[in-house]
């Protein structure tokens, strides 16, 4: 039987704790286990002051994750565009203050990563249910873009496609597990990347899904 992509790595001795990906570009693998129910309850503390929303793309489509956001700024879209804000526009209230766990975990998987001081000032909180995706995109919306992408997995696994700087160059299919965590900066930090469809399944951790943490220097 043909072994499915987010499986390859799962419970593999060989694998390796840190995979470059490129030359500012490193998946940690299980960086955020420790972490990772402090984490989850954090993503829920956040979720009952700013609940999960599909929101829309600028096209008017509605995207397959939920998200929410916490810190200063959070990420939004909608028919205006893609920009960040301070004041969450489905409760009219600020943005939860990002959890402490939050910031001190990106920080550490940056310098890990080679990139020193990093101190986020957003966190976008995606939900992936089964069969919800991410196109390939490219980060930058952001005015600082000397900073630094930490992204954190937690829950269901997922694919991760690890593009270039077009889109029409082939991405890299990464299988990302809960636990693990992306950084991108430098030379990589306009890369384009994605997610394939999330498969089926159930994780003690989270249930019947993905949550997916990308923390950014915004301003």
């Amino acid at each position: 039987m043909q072994q499915a992509a987010s499986d390859l790595f799962a419970d593999d001795p060989a694998t390796p704790s840190v995979l470059p990906l490129g030359a500012q570009a490193l998946l940690l693998r299980g960086f955020a286990l420790a972490q990772a129910a402090e984490l989850i309850q954090a993503v829920r503390q956040v979720a009952h002051q700013a609940p999960w929303r599909h929101m829309l793309t600028p096209g008017g489509k509605p995207m397959s994750v939920a998200t929410t956001g916490c810190g200063p700024l959070s990420w939004i879209t909608d028919r205006r565009g893609y920009r960040y804000v301070a004041q969450d526009p489905l409760t009219q209230l600020p943005w939860p203050a990002m959890p402490p766990a939050f910031a001190a975990l990106a920080s550490a998987a940056a310098l890990r990563a080679g990139f020193a001081a990093f101190a986020p000032d957003a966190c976008l909180i995606n939900r992936y249910a089964p069969g919800a995706r991410m196109s390939l995109h490219q980060d930058r919306d952001e005015q600082d873009l000397a900073a630094p992408i930490v992204s954190v997995s937690l829950g269901l696994p997922a694919v991760f496609l690890w593009g270039g700087a077009t889109r029409a160059e082939r991405a890299q299919r990464v299988p990302l597990q809960h636990g693990d965590v992306l950084v991108w900066g430098g030379v990589d930090r306009l890369r384009f990347h994605g997610v394939l469809p999330v498969a089926p399944g159930e994780h003690p951790a989270t249930g019947a899904c993905r949550i997916n943490l990308t923390l950014r220097r915004a301003l």
